[in-house]
């Protein structure tokens, strides 16, 4: 597995490819934006992108969607319907953060938890984890031990709630229940910053202890 990391949007999303190096097949997760250095990240991996995964639909996370699948024929995988709202305010939400605006998507798979979802010979278990928004989930590879977290779970923090259908203890009772049941040395990458472990959360996130 390889994993190459293009931040994008003026929030400095972190927009990830993960590789299966068996394969060459790629999935981009939340392509917020900037859709063409995405493409043309693609083109310089050399590798064959299969599908979009999606954690959650606010637009730094999804605004480049619907672009992005269109343009490389790809099917869009999440999030959970219970986001289905916000991806129906995407324009909305464009105009509010002075976005490029960004087109209504239809999800190809709407996700559950404990669903499967592969890239290439790579499989990622989906843990539903409400809270920053009612329908976002995670993406969690245990043969590599690395998991895709969106706006749940940050170095030192957790994700903001204040937003519409946010809910704090929502989101404390899912990072407890589907992130801090893995061991300590699961890696992840956030939607914005950089990596940290679990084991490091547990330790050291003041919103945990």
């Amino acid at each position: 597995m390889k994993i190459e990391v293009l931040p994008v949007t003026p929030f400095q999303q972190n927009c990830s490819i993960i590789i299966c190096t068996d394969t060459n097949k790629a999935a981009i997760v939340d392509p917020g934006g900037e859709v063409e250095r995405i493409v043309e990240r693609l083109k310089a991996l050399k590798v064959e992108p299969e599908k979009i995964l999606i954690t959650h639909a606010h637009i730094d996370h999804a605004g480049g969607t619907e672009d992005l699948s269109k343009q490389l024929d790809l099917p869009i995988i999440g999030p959970h319907k219970e986001d289905s709202f916000w991806i129906d305010k995407l324009a909305d939400q464009s105009r509010m953060f002075q976005f490029p605006e960004a087109k209504v998507f239809e999800p190809t798979q709407w996700l559950n938890d404990k669903d499967v979802v592969s890239v290439g010979d790579l499989e990622l278990e989906v843990r539903f984890c409400p809270g920053h928004t009612p329908g976002h989930v995670v993406f969690i590879n245990h043969k590599h031990k690395w998991c895709w977290v969106g706006d749940v779970l940050f170095n030192g923090s957790i994700g903001r709630t204040d937003f519409p259908r946010g809910d704090f203890d929502t989101l404390i009772t899912s990072i407890k229940n589907n992130l801090l049941t893995l061991d300590d040395d699961y890696q992840f990458l956030s939607g914005h910053g950089p990596t940290s472990t679990i084991g490091n959360e547990r330790a050291h996130n003041p919103y945990l202890r």
